[in-house]
Protein backbone atom coordinates (compact mmCIF):
# COMPACT_ATOMS: atom_id res chain seq x y z
CA UNK A 1 0.00 0.00 0.00
CA UNK A 2 1.37 3.16 -1.30
CA UNK A 3 1.27 6.77 0.64
CA UNK A 4 1.14 8.46 -2.01
CA UNK A 5 4.05 10.84 -1.08
CA UNK A 6 8.00 10.70 -2.01
CA UNK A 7 9.22 7.82 -1.10
CA UNK A 8 11.66 7.77 1.72
CA UNK A 9 15.00 7.17 0.74
CA UNK A 10 17.68 5.43 2.46
CA UNK A 11 21.11 6.60 1.32
CA UNK A 12 24.09 4.77 2.25
CA UNK A 13 27.04 6.79 3.46
CA UNK A 14 29.88 7.44 0.29
CA UNK A 15 33.23 5.04 0.94
CA UNK A 16 36.30 6.61 2.10
CA UNK A 17 38.87 7.47 -0.28
CA UNK A 18 41.35 4.56 -0.78
CA UNK A 19 44.59 5.68 0.49
CA UNK A 20 47.09 7.69 -1.16
CA UNK A 21 43.90 8.74 -3.34
CA UNK A 22 42.80 12.53 -3.26
CA UNK A 23 45.44 14.02 -0.19
CA UNK A 24 48.38 11.58 -1.50
CA UNK A 25 49.93 14.56 -3.60
CA UNK A 26 50.21 16.93 -0.43
CA UNK A 27 51.50 14.39 1.62
CA UNK A 28 53.89 13.23 -1.35
CA UNK A 29 55.08 17.19 -0.85
CA UNK A 30 55.29 17.56 3.05
CA UNK A 31 57.50 14.47 3.08
CA UNK A 32 59.81 16.33 0.16
CA UNK A 33 59.76 19.24 2.54
CA UNK A 34 60.50 17.10 5.76
CA UNK A 35 63.91 15.15 3.62
CA UNK A 36 64.75 18.34 2.65
CA UNK A 37 64.93 20.07 5.28
CA UNK A 38 66.87 16.67 7.20
CA UNK A 39 69.46 17.14 4.29
CA UNK A 40 69.48 21.05 5.44
CA UNK A 41 70.60 19.96 9.08
CA UNK A 42 72.96 17.28 7.70
CA UNK A 43 74.73 19.88 5.11
CA UNK A 44 77.58 20.91 7.21
CA UNK A 45 78.48 17.93 9.02
CA UNK A 46 78.44 16.74 5.30
CA UNK A 47 80.59 19.62 4.45
CA UNK A 48 83.38 18.97 6.90
CA UNK A 49 83.35 15.24 6.22
CA UNK A 50 83.69 15.52 2.52
CA UNK A 51 86.28 17.97 3.03
CA UNK A 52 88.44 16.62 5.62
CA UNK A 53 88.15 12.87 4.41
CA UNK A 54 86.40 12.19 1.13
CA UNK A 55 88.32 15.14 -0.77
CA UNK A 56 92.03 13.72 0.65
CA UNK A 57 91.30 10.32 0.12
CA UNK A 58 90.06 11.10 -3.50
CA UNK A 59 93.55 13.16 -3.66
CA UNK A 60 95.95 10.41 -2.36
CA UNK A 61 93.97 8.15 -5.27
CA UNK A 62 94.78 10.06 -7.59
CA UNK A 63 98.70 11.21 -6.26
CA UNK A 64 98.95 7.55 -6.15
CA UNK A 65 99.04 7.53 -10.24
CA UNK A 66 101.61 10.32 -10.02
CA UNK A 67 105.21 10.55 -10.28
CA UNK A 68 105.49 13.96 -7.54
CA UNK A 69 107.21 15.39 -5.53
CA UNK A 70 104.84 17.82 -4.39
CA UNK A 71 106.81 21.15 -5.61
CA UNK A 72 107.40 20.29 -9.40
CA UNK A 73 105.43 19.33 -12.10
CA UNK A 74 103.89 15.84 -11.76
CA UNK A 75 104.32 13.48 -14.45
CA UNK A 76 102.35 10.30 -14.95
CA UNK A 77 103.59 6.85 -13.51
CA UNK A 78 100.57 4.85 -14.15
CA UNK A 79 100.96 1.23 -11.77
CA UNK A 80 104.64 2.00 -11.35
CA UNK A 81 103.99 2.96 -7.43
CA UNK A 82 101.62 0.14 -7.26
CA UNK A 83 104.65 -2.31 -8.34
CA UNK A 84 107.13 -0.61 -6.41
CA UNK A 85 105.08 -1.46 -3.41
CA UNK A 86 104.79 -5.02 -3.64
CA UNK A 87 108.30 -5.19 -4.98
CA UNK A 88 110.54 -3.09 -2.69
CA UNK A 89 111.93 -4.94 0.08
CA UNK A 90 110.98 -1.86 1.82
CA UNK A 91 107.78 -0.69 1.44
CA UNK A 92 107.06 -4.62 1.49
CA UNK A 93 108.64 -5.13 5.03
CA UNK A 94 106.46 -2.72 6.49
CA UNK A 95 103.54 -4.16 4.97
CA UNK A 96 104.38 -8.04 6.84
CA UNK A 97 105.76 -5.54 9.99
CA UNK A 98 102.24 -4.41 9.94
CA UNK A 99 100.83 -7.84 10.18
CA UNK A 100 102.91 -9.07 12.54
CA UNK A 101 102.05 -6.42 14.94
CA UNK A 102 98.24 -7.42 14.56
CA UNK A 103 99.67 -10.62 16.60
CA UNK A 104 100.52 -8.49 19.14
CA UNK A 105 97.82 -5.54 19.01
CA UNK A 106 94.64 -7.84 18.58
CA UNK A 107 95.00 -11.56 18.74
CA UNK A 108 97.20 -11.50 22.01
CA UNK A 109 94.84 -8.72 23.72
CA UNK A 110 91.78 -10.51 23.25
CA UNK A 111 92.85 -13.16 24.70
CA UNK A 112 94.19 -11.66 27.79
CA UNK A 113 90.77 -9.28 28.03
CA UNK A 114 88.40 -12.94 27.77
CA UNK A 115 91.02 -14.46 29.99
CA UNK A 116 90.63 -11.34 32.45
CA UNK A 117 87.10 -11.50 31.94
CA UNK A 118 86.71 -15.00 32.85
CA UNK A 119 88.44 -14.60 36.14
CA UNK A 120 86.42 -11.44 37.53
CA UNK A 121 83.22 -12.81 36.62
CA UNK A 122 84.14 -16.09 38.31
CA UNK A 123 84.80 -13.53 41.60
CA UNK A 124 81.22 -12.67 41.64
CA UNK A 125 82.02 -8.74 39.86
CA UNK A 126 84.34 -8.18 43.23
CA UNK A 127 86.71 -5.54 42.84
CA UNK A 128 85.33 -5.24 39.08
CA UNK A 129 85.84 -1.30 39.09
CA UNK A 130 89.67 -1.02 40.41
CA UNK A 131 90.74 -3.66 37.70
CA UNK A 132 88.59 -1.45 35.18
CA UNK A 133 90.81 1.26 36.11
CA UNK A 134 93.75 -0.07 35.99
CA UNK A 135 93.81 -2.16 32.96
CA UNK A 136 92.25 0.94 31.16
CA UNK A 137 94.63 3.59 31.78
CA UNK A 138 96.59 2.85 28.91
CA UNK A 139 94.07 3.69 26.43
CA UNK A 140 93.78 7.11 28.50
CA UNK A 141 97.32 7.63 28.65
CA UNK A 142 98.88 9.51 25.17
CA UNK A 143 100.69 6.99 23.36
CA UNK A 144 103.44 9.55 22.99
CA UNK A 145 103.74 9.50 26.45
CA UNK A 146 103.67 5.15 26.67
CA UNK A 147 106.11 5.20 23.82
CA UNK A 148 108.87 7.48 26.17
CA UNK A 149 108.06 5.51 28.81
CA UNK A 150 108.36 1.70 27.61
CA UNK A 151 111.76 3.44 25.69
CA UNK A 152 113.35 3.83 29.46
CA UNK A 153 112.14 0.74 30.74
CA UNK A 154 113.76 -1.29 26.97
CA UNK A 155 116.98 0.38 27.97
CA UNK A 156 119.94 -1.32 28.81
CA UNK A 157 119.87 -0.06 32.47
CA UNK A 158 115.69 0.15 32.29
CA UNK A 159 113.72 -1.58 34.95
CA UNK A 160 113.10 -4.82 32.36
CA UNK A 161 116.83 -5.52 32.57
CA UNK A 162 117.34 -4.89 36.46
CA UNK A 163 114.02 -7.48 37.06
CA UNK A 164 115.74 -10.18 34.67
CA UNK A 165 119.18 -9.63 36.76
CA UNK A 166 117.08 -10.17 39.86
CA UNK A 167 115.35 -13.25 39.11
CA UNK A 168 119.04 -14.61 37.86
CA UNK A 169 118.49 -13.96 34.44
CA UNK A 170 120.79 -11.36 34.02
CA UNK A 171 122.31 -13.12 30.75
CA UNK A 172 119.02 -12.44 28.75
CA UNK A 173 119.47 -8.17 29.58
CA UNK A 174 119.78 -6.33 26.47
CA UNK A 175 119.05 -3.22 24.95
CA UNK A 176 115.59 -4.54 23.43
CA UNK A 177 114.46 -2.09 21.02
CA UNK A 178 117.91 -1.86 19.49
CA UNK A 179 118.05 -5.70 19.09
CA UNK A 180 117.67 -6.32 15.37
CA UNK A 181 115.78 -9.65 16.07
CA UNK A 182 113.81 -8.66 18.96
CA UNK A 183 113.06 -5.24 18.25
CA UNK A 184 109.91 -5.48 16.39
CA UNK A 185 108.51 -8.34 19.02
CA UNK A 186 109.52 -5.55 21.83
CA UNK A 187 107.25 -3.03 20.25
CA UNK A 188 104.37 -5.43 19.54
CA UNK A 189 104.65 -5.97 23.42
CA UNK A 190 104.01 -2.61 24.15
CA UNK A 191 100.58 -2.88 21.91
CA UNK A 192 99.97 -5.77 23.84
CA UNK A 193 99.74 -4.03 27.00
CA UNK A 194 97.81 -1.00 25.57
CA UNK A 195 95.12 -2.75 23.86
CA UNK A 196 94.75 -5.51 27.00
CA UNK A 197 92.67 -3.51 28.98
CA UNK A 198 90.54 -2.01 26.23
CA UNK A 199 89.35 -5.38 25.16
CA UNK A 200 88.96 -6.50 29.00
CA UNK A 201 86.38 -3.66 29.01
CA UNK A 202 84.30 -4.19 26.43
CA UNK A 203 84.16 -7.77 26.53
CA UNK A 204 83.07 -6.96 30.88
CA UNK A 205 80.47 -4.98 29.48
CA UNK A 206 79.01 -7.90 27.27
CA UNK A 207 79.16 -10.37 29.96
CA UNK A 208 77.05 -8.31 31.99
CA UNK A 209 73.98 -8.12 28.96
CA UNK A 210 74.24 -12.38 29.16
CA UNK A 211 71.12 -13.34 30.98
CA UNK A 212 72.34 -14.79 34.24
CA UNK A 213 69.66 -17.52 34.14
CA UNK A 214 71.90 -19.45 31.83
CA UNK A 215 74.58 -19.71 33.88
CA UNK A 216 71.89 -21.03 36.48
CA UNK A 217 71.04 -23.58 33.95
CA UNK A 218 74.45 -24.78 32.94
CA UNK A 219 75.71 -25.14 36.75
CA UNK A 220 72.12 -27.18 37.45
CA UNK A 221 73.45 -29.33 34.81
CA UNK A 222 77.11 -29.88 36.33
CA UNK A 223 78.91 -27.72 34.31
CA UNK A 224 82.06 -26.09 36.01
CA UNK A 225 83.10 -22.40 35.62
CA UNK A 226 85.51 -23.12 32.82
CA UNK A 227 82.68 -25.00 30.91
CA UNK A 228 80.16 -22.50 31.85
CA UNK A 229 82.68 -20.08 30.30
CA UNK A 230 83.10 -21.54 27.28
CA UNK A 231 79.54 -22.65 26.44
CA UNK A 232 78.28 -19.37 28.02
CA UNK A 233 79.82 -16.49 28.31
CA UNK A 234 81.92 -16.24 25.34
CA UNK A 235 79.36 -17.19 22.63
CA UNK A 236 77.06 -14.02 24.44
CA UNK A 237 80.54 -11.79 24.05
CA UNK A 238 80.62 -12.41 20.03
CA UNK A 239 79.73 -9.15 18.75
CA UNK A 240 82.30 -7.42 20.98
CA UNK A 241 84.89 -9.87 20.41
CA UNK A 242 84.58 -8.64 16.66
CA UNK A 243 84.49 -5.27 17.70
CA UNK A 244 87.52 -5.52 19.75
CA UNK A 245 89.30 -6.98 16.89
CA UNK A 246 88.39 -4.38 14.38
CA UNK A 247 89.32 -1.93 16.83
CA UNK A 248 92.76 -3.51 17.57
CA UNK A 249 93.62 -4.45 13.61
CA UNK A 250 92.74 -0.96 12.95
CA UNK A 251 95.58 0.56 15.77
CA UNK A 252 97.98 -2.23 15.07
CA UNK A 253 98.08 -1.40 10.95
CA UNK A 254 97.90 2.19 11.34
CA UNK A 255 100.47 2.84 13.99
CA UNK A 256 102.55 5.75 13.50
CA UNK A 257 102.84 7.73 16.71
CA UNK A 258 104.33 4.72 19.10
CA UNK A 259 106.87 3.60 16.55
CA UNK A 260 108.16 6.80 15.76
CA UNK A 261 108.72 7.97 19.39
CA UNK A 262 110.40 4.61 20.51
CA UNK A 263 112.44 3.14 17.35
CA UNK A 264 111.81 5.52 14.45
CA UNK A 265 111.87 2.17 12.33
CA UNK A 266 115.12 0.86 13.56
CA UNK A 267 117.24 -0.58 13.79
CA UNK A 268 118.12 -1.27 10.28
CA UNK A 269 114.53 -0.95 9.14
CA UNK A 270 113.06 -4.08 11.26
CA UNK A 271 110.08 -1.88 12.97
CA UNK A 272 109.71 0.10 9.74
CA UNK A 273 105.59 0.00 9.34
CA UNK A 274 103.71 1.64 6.69
CA UNK A 275 102.33 4.46 8.18
CA UNK A 276 105.71 6.06 8.95
CA UNK A 277 106.88 4.97 5.50
CA UNK A 278 104.13 7.19 4.28
CA UNK A 279 105.20 10.09 6.43
CA UNK A 280 108.88 9.34 5.37
CA UNK A 281 108.24 9.22 1.64
CA UNK A 282 105.72 11.84 1.60
CA UNK A 283 107.73 14.34 3.65
CA UNK A 284 110.86 13.60 4.32
CA UNK A 285 111.72 12.39 0.53
CA UNK A 286 109.43 13.94 -1.48
CA UNK A 287 108.41 11.28 -3.11
CA UNK A 288 104.27 11.86 -2.64
CA UNK A 289 103.48 9.04 -5.93
CA UNK A 290 104.81 6.37 -3.46
CA UNK A 291 103.75 7.59 -0.69
CA UNK A 292 100.14 7.63 -1.64
CA UNK A 293 100.38 4.20 -3.58
CA UNK A 294 101.40 2.98 -0.14
CA UNK A 295 98.76 4.47 1.74
CA UNK A 296 95.68 3.25 -0.77
CA UNK A 297 97.01 -0.59 -0.33
CA UNK A 298 97.34 0.32 3.12
CA UNK A 299 93.68 1.51 3.48
CA UNK A 300 92.35 -1.23 1.47
CA UNK A 301 94.49 -3.66 3.85
CA UNK A 302 92.47 -2.47 6.45
CA UNK A 303 89.05 -2.63 4.69
CA UNK A 304 89.68 -6.13 3.52
CA UNK A 305 90.55 -7.49 7.19
CA UNK A 306 88.04 -5.64 8.93
CA UNK A 307 85.42 -7.22 6.52
CA UNK A 308 86.58 -10.88 7.32
CA UNK A 309 86.30 -9.90 11.06
CA UNK A 310 83.04 -8.61 10.60
CA UNK A 311 81.89 -12.12 8.73
CA UNK A 312 83.44 -14.55 11.17
CA UNK A 313 81.63 -12.12 14.19
CA UNK A 314 77.87 -12.26 12.65
CA UNK A 315 75.71 -14.10 14.54
CA UNK A 316 74.17 -16.65 12.57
Amino acid sequence: MSSGGPAHRHTAPAPAPPPGAGGGRPRRRHRTRSGLKGWLYLLPALAVYGGFAIYPALSTLSFSFLEWDGVQAPAWAGLANYTRVVTDPLLAGAIRNGLVLIVFFSFLPIAIGLLMTGLLTARGGRGTTFYRTVYFLPQVLPLVAVGTTWRWLYSGGGAVNEFLAAVGLGWLARSWLADYHLALVALGLIGTWCMSGLCMVLFMSGAQKIDPALHEAAALDGARRLRRFLHVTLPGLRKEVGIAGVITTIAALASFDLVYVTTNGGPAGQTNVPALLVYRLAFNEGDVGAASALAVVLTLLVVALVSVIRLLAREK
